[in-house]
């Protein structure tokens, strides 16, 4: 047998392919690296921040490491009480915001619900005109409409009560917008099926178009709880008592109030605060992102 020398060798083994770099994957990448950490390092350091005493904080501002004084900030922050009667802790701040998102979310999805199920199944002459109408209050803010309603909530002597402070946000162009969106791809079949089997329009919400839409309704949840539980303006405008605070509301008074006898507002607590205010949101997002995403995106019913 003939000996193969090495370069017969060396040319008829198999080469392997070369990896080329992907430079649109790295930057792909280094774009949402950035911006993961440009949303992550504040809150990385008002959590550290959290942890150091009033003094350090004023005297050398924000903190990247940690300190010693996290579980009396977080204690403080959470059941002290404070403010300018000292009838509002962390507790009780954390429950009003809760019941502030939950009322939010509960009645905008209602709402929206009921009115997209108007436009979209009612023979209405005008339904596409009103449907406009609604969606265009999208371009009005908060600030546009907040005087009128303070003067009809403090007419109906509806200041410092929740009612005042859910009732008059819970219209929503976006709940409508996204339900009437999700309705109308609701196939004619299904419509027709409930018809013969003498479902009424009550009954073919309830038991049909509730249930296929769990998916749209957790998402709206989701953005409608997170923007109830943020707002800011018109709780502040329209609650004076303290114990009606929210923690959006109250992270000034805590600076404020929360002095120890000096004159150096107690940062640690504030960003303690701060923090505590920002679990209940980024929780929800999280483990309930699968269904936001679903919510937003599933087309086949």
């Amino acid at each position: 047998m003939a000996e193969i020398s090495e370069t017969q060798v060396a040319a008829t083994a198999p080469t392997r392919p070369v990896k080329r770099i992907r430079w649109d994957t790295i930057g792909d990448h280094a774009v949402l690296i950035a911006g993961a950490l440009l949303m992550l390092v504040p809150v990385y350091m008002v959590f550290a921040t959290s942890s150091w005493d009033a003094i350090t904080i004023h005297r050398e501002g924000m903190q990247f490491g940690f300190g010693e004084d996290m579980g009396v900030n977080y204690n403080a922050a959470l059941f002290e009480y404070g403010g300018f009667t000292d009838s509002v802790n962390g507790v009780t701040m954390l429950a009003n915001s809760m019941i502030l998102g939950l009322g939010f979310a509960i009645g905008k999805i209602i709402v929206g619900m009921m009115a997209a199920y108007a436009i979209v199944y009612f023979r209405l002459r005008f339904a596409t005109l009103a449907f406009w109408m609604i969606f265009t209050t999208l371009l009005l803010p908060l600030e546009v409409r907040i005087l009128p309603s303070y003067e009809v909530i403090t007419a109906m002597n509806l200041g410092n009560t929740y009612t005042g402070l859910i009732v008059p946000l819970i219209a929503s162009a976006t709940a409508t917008f996204f339900f009437r969106q999700y309705f109308r791809s609701v196939p004619e079949e299904l419509i027709e099926a409930a018809r013969i089997d003498g479902a009424g329009p009550v009954k073919f919400f309830i038991d049909i178009l509730v249930p296929l839409s769990k998916t749209m309704i957790a998402a709206m949840f989701i953005i409608m709880f997170v923007f109830g539980w943020n707002q800011y303006l018109w709780p502040t405008l329209i609650t004076t008592d303290e114990s009606l605070f929210t923690l959006v509301r109250g992270i000034r008074q805590i600076i404020q109030s929360y002095a120890d006898g000096s004159e150096t507002p107690d940062y640690g607590q504030a960003a303690a605060l701060a923090i505590i205010a920002m679990t209940p949101p980024v929780l929800i997002v999280v483990f309930f992102q699968n269904w936001f995403v679903k919510g937003l995106t599933e087309s086949d019913k």
